[in-house]
């Protein structure tokens, strides 16, 4: 709406692009459009009317991820069991049906479970996928078989959309529609998943929070832990959080006239800034770890939320996430580290050469450990143990096989929008790289197409 302002005129933010191009996210308040800012999370905005300088932007509250007292693990799960149990049940009150996200995993599976002990036949609702084309790790992407599972466990009425290659082009201009500014990674599915949901119901359980909180990626925060000091340890973390273009690679990126417009705003500093904003030396492996969960949770898990909002309320469909509860997340972020991740003291042994995601020190699962043991209580232990997947499509095979000629249509075209800031010459030899199966750049090429269409949708063309 603050777009159809007559004095309002739409430019590309070319700091926020950089950031975008280089996190797969926005760390700051800014948006791709020039002159929009995101009031923070956790910070209350203020305005004295006939005062239009009186602004003022103030932060109310903070996570703060610190070493809890030494209880014994039995009173954390005791606890834990306590906190996640409230948390559920306060955000099962509503006037309007309720229904629960159910994954292969235990965070939305969970939820599932006590939901399911208040509501008999609750309604829930998962995503899966067509691998005939898949190959590799992405084929354990379809989840669909553990979520039947459980959802014949608890007796759900539970019901399926299951996405094959081809149906990501169908949504992309309604998905970037709603979307309005880019964040994060692959989101089409949450698109579709939540349209089925909306069907049903208008009040949805999601389980997001409980990798944050509970130090659910772990191959992220060891590659973080650092044996030298605090500068070490931010500059580790930084390499690994590019995610998509790297600083060496940007000047042949993009277009002159954007790293001119860039105006000396540099990743680097404001990964820093947001990682050690305490700037306080970090003596202890466990320090590494609560610093990342701190820094994850404030842009990771932010950017996630603020996808998972716009793409549900498409379909007026409320997400609401129990992880999320003011006294679970006070209990989370005192929870000691060794009680989340196993492998905490042989960080060291990880080959930092060798590539994301879903690699672990040693062959037994690790993260968000005492989580799993006091879920124990809702789900088998064959569920509960299973490794960490995420939700994702698999879009590497997809997009050099059955996806290619939608992708080679949009971004090779010598119209494309996106070469007004990109050079060509760049990108499609980054998109030839995972073409050829050399390098997979499926982050890259998703984030490539949602530009474009971004572009397509909010810029008017000038040479139209």
């Amino acid at each position: 709406s603050i777009l159809q302002h007559s004095s309002v005129s739409v430019q590309v933010c070319l700091p926020a692009l950089n950031e975008y191009f280089s996190f797969q996210n926005i760390f700051t308040d800014l948006t791709l459009f020039e002159g929009i800012h995101l009031l923070p999370a956790a910070h209350t905005l203020s305005l004295h009317l006939g005062n239009v300088n009186s602004l003022r932007i103030a932060r109310y509250w903070d996570y703060d991820f610190l070493e809890g007292e030494p209880d014994s693990e039995e009173e954390y799960t005791k606890e834990l069991l306590r906190l996640f149990e409230q948390a559920v049940n306060r955000q099962l009150i509503s006037d309007v049906e309720i229904g629960s996200y159910l994954s292969g995993g235990i965070d939305s599976g969970s939820i599932t479970c006590v939901a399911a002990r208040q509501f008999a036949n609750i309604k829930s609702f998962t995503c899966g996928f067509d691998l005939s084309s898949a190959s590799g790790l992405e084929l354990g992407f379809d989840e669909r078989q553990k979520a039947e599972f459980l959802s014949n466990l608890y007796k759900t009425e539970h019901y399926e959309v299951v996405l094959k290659a081809g149906d990501m082009e169908r949504v992309m201009p309604d998905l970037i529609w709603h979307l309005e500014d880019l964040r994060v990674g692959q989101s089409y599915p949450n698109f579709y998943v939540s349209r089925l949901a909306g069907k049903f119901v208008k009040v949805i359980l999601s389980g997001a929070g409980g990798d944050e909180l509970f130090a659910g990626y772990p191959w992220r925060y060891y590659r973080a832990i650092s044996t030298g000091d605090n500068s070490n340890y931010a500059e580790k973390y930084y390499r690994y959080w590019q995610r998509l273009v790297d600083d060496e690679s940007k000047p042949s990126f993009f277009q002159p006239a954007v790293l001119k417009g860039i105006n000396g705003r540099n990743t680097e500093t404001i990964f820093k800034s947001t990682l050690n904003e305490a700037n306080d030396v970090i003596k202890s492996p466990e320090e590494y770890i609560n610093r990342s969960l701190k820094f994850e949770s404030k842009t990771f898990l932010h950017g996630l939320l603020v996808v998972e909002d716009k793409l549900s309320m498409a379909h007026s469909l409320e997400t609401r996430v129990p992880f999320l509860d003011n006294d679970m997340v006070d209990f989370a972020m005192r929870v000691p580290v060794h009680l989340k991740l196993r492998d905490l003291r042989q960080a060291d042994r990880i080959n930092e050469n060798e590539p994301p995601p879903l690699k672990f020190v040693n062959p037994s699962d690790d993260g968000k450990l005492i989580l799993r043991k006091a879920l124990l209580r809702y789900v088998p232990g064959h569920y509960v143990n299973g490794r960490k997947q995420g939700f994702s499509a698999p879009d590497g095979s997809w997009f050099r096989g059955e996806s290619i000629e939608y992708i080679k249509g949009l971004l090779y075209n010598r119209h494309a929008r996106i070469y007004d800031y990109i050079q060509p010459e760049a990108a499609h030899a980054l998109l030839n790289e995972h073409f050829t199966g050399k390098v997979n750049r499926r982050l890259l090429i998703w984030s490539l197409m949602c530009f474009e269409w971004w572009l397509k949708t909010f810029l008017p063309n000038p040479h139209a």
